[in-house]
């Protein structure tokens, strides 16, 4: 709860300010591409919840180069794949907001989530407390994703 009590708005993108940062359980980035990064959702929907996200600071898909375009769909293969590994993921909630009106968080640098789900993973608290609940803290989160993308 310590990240969510001092959380403080951001004057800059707070991608390019992570990406300038070393890797580590502060600013959660799992893996680094040549083109893309994938980083832990700092307010995650599920545990394991990641983002992959452009080194290059553009609002939508059509503003990036088709290298980078591709090297975030292999990425996001890629976290489904050890989400499966690590979690036991038996679905995934894949997507792209673009623009404000879409519901994006981060506007102006687009991003691809990747949540992974399962059968009944739908609980009381989410449904009627409105609020999350994680069995696990990002650190350790955090540890596992890192470990995994290393083998």
């Amino acid at each position: 709860m310590t990240y969510i009590e001092n959380h403080e708005k951001h004057a800059g993108c707070v991608f390019c300010e992570a990406q300038n940062q070393a890797d580590n359980a502060e600013n959660l980035i799992a893996f680094r591409g040549k083109s893309a990064y994938v980083i832990l959702n700092r307010y995650p929907y599920a545990s394991g919840h990641l983002m992959v996200i452009p080194f290059t600071h553009q609002a939508n898909l059509e503003a990036l180069n088709a290298e980078t375009r591709a090297e975030m769909i292999e990425l996001t293969s890629l976290c489904t794949t050890l989400l499966k590994k690590i979690y036991k993921a038996e679905a995934f909630n894949i997507g792209i907001n673009i623009g404000e009106a879409a519901g994006a968080g981060v506007l102006g640098h687009v991003h691809i989530h990747v949540v992974p789900r399962w059968a009944g993973d739908t609980n009381f608290m989410t449904t009627l407390g409105e609020a999350r609940v994680l069995p696990e803290a990002l650190t350790d989160t955090y540890q596992r994703v890192k470990e995994a993308f290393a083998r």
